[in-house]
């Protein structure tokens, strides 16, 4: 099918996109609820990738023949459709990584070691997954960096009345912050982050792979240093993510890894580097999964970010008006005015666990566990939730399902 603009999406058409949805999960049709970990492809991403496997497929700026160039043009393609998602001012800044993850990682070990001391703060929040967590902490401990956290009030949104006695405790150097939580849906004041970070001194790194499936970003609007994302959580391959970042911070920064095309010159004396992108692409990127990148990039903009993002906004106030007559139910997060598409709950008395697993017997598909934000769950005060997200091809039929498979949860370990 043909997808065009459109003001209010049809999910029920995009469906049909969507070969995973053809399929029953023990003898049920699949209602899939776990769109923040991962997202389905549609056919037009599928075939993008099978196309340049089996007619344009080589490694790219290795060769002038032919097939070489014309890998290289989609690759490179790819990367311009990608920065213009988040309306990078140049191509140039935008790198090709394997993930979120490994973005983040690039800028904690690139930038972190050799611009973090004794003295210095890096400061994260209590919502953060641990990929925008852990190496943050990990790099202040091996440089000397103190490392806290920006505290939560009791609707799981940031306290940022604390900035200024967070401040106090030292040099403020890095400020790490999800444009949306994962795990709750917290949209986060981001512009109003990097503006404080900036004053003092600091760099800005968003971790947005929970928000670029869902919202439209402009790093340019949100002033941010640095914006890591993903393509698997957007109707894209898994294995290629994105770095954007000032190309005058990105060039003052040592590689991250090393050999391959990012290398200018080898000499026994010394060695020197490409320029940007290239300098951070070592070895043989993820070609043909950039390029399904870029494939899933067009999907998500033809189907119209904003459409997605007002289609999510209408299923999270339809569950969370449905849960809430679920006996035993308790939400976490803020309102649905300041929350994205997902929903993060327990039932009173009932392991997240076992409760996934009877939805799956009713072919529902959810997250249960600490979603990677270890912790966040104990600022709740809890091991786990469970968790529902929704995306581009989420209907009300599946938010049904989940009520009707979590009355029968309760049925059956309920008092």
């Amino acid at each position: 099918m043909a997808v065009t603009a459109q003001t209010k999406l049809n999910a029920e058409k995009l469906r049909a996109d969507f070969p995973i949805f053809d399929q029953e999960i023990r003898g049920k049709q699949l209602a899939y609820l776990d769109s923040a970990v991962s997202s389905h492809k549609p056919r037009q991403v599928l075939d993008k990738l099978r196309t340049f496997y089996e007619t344009q497929y080589a490694n790219v700026h290795r060769g002038v023949y032919t097939l070489s160039e014309v890998a290289t043009a989609e690759y490179e393609g790819a990367r311009e459709k990608v920065a213009r998602l988040v309306n990078a001012p140049e191509p140039r800044e935008l790198i090709f990584t394997h993930g979120a993850t490994e973005s983040i990682n690039l800028v904690a070990y690139a930038w972190g070691l050799d611009n973090l001391g004794p003295g210095d703060v890096v400061l994260v929040t209590e919502l953060e997954h641990h990929s925008n967590f852990v190496p943050w902490q990990y790099i202040a401990k091996r440089t000397g960096a103190a490392f806290k956290a920006i505290p939560l009030d009791d609707n799981s949104e940031l306290q940022l009345d604390s900035l200024d006695e967070l401040a106090r405790t030292g040099n403020i150097k890095v400020v790490a912050n999800n444009l949306v939580s994962n795990a709750l849906g917290t949209i986060n004041p981001v512009e109003r982050l990097t503006a404080w970070a900036h004053e003092q001194g600091a760099i800005m790194v968003v971790d947005a792979a929970q928000a670029a499936p869902h919202h439209e970003i402009d790093v340019q609007q949100l002033g941010c240093d640095f914006l890591a994302f993903s393509s698997h959580k957007m109707c894209g391959p898994t294995s290629v993510g994105a770095l954007w970042g000032r190309a005058e911070l990105l060039e003052s920064m040592a590689p991250f890894n090393l050999g391959g095309h990012m290398i200018r010159s080898v000499k026994l004396e010394e060695t020197t580097w490409g320029q940007l992108p290239y300098k951070f692409e070592a070895g043989t990127q993820p070609i043909a999964e950039a390029v399904g990148f870029g494939a899933a990039v067009d999907y998500v903009t033809d189907v119209g970010i904003a459409a997605i993002e007002e289609h999510e906004r209408e299923l999270l106030v339809y569950a969370l008006e449905r849960l809430a007559a679920v006996p035993g139910f308790v939400g976490y997060g803020p309102p649905p005015d300041r929350r994205a598409g997902i929903i993060s709950f327990n039932i009173e008395g009932i392991h997240p666990h076992d409760v996934a697993q009877v939805l799956d017997m009713e072919g529902v598909a959810i997250r249960a566990g600490h979603h990677c934000c270890q912790p966040l769950m104990s600022k709740l005060g809890v091991a786990a939730t469970n968790r529902a997200s929704f995306y581009l091809y989420t209907i009300r039929e599946e938010i049904d399902r989940l009520v009707e498979g979590l009355h029968k949860t309760h049925k059956l370990f309920g008092p």
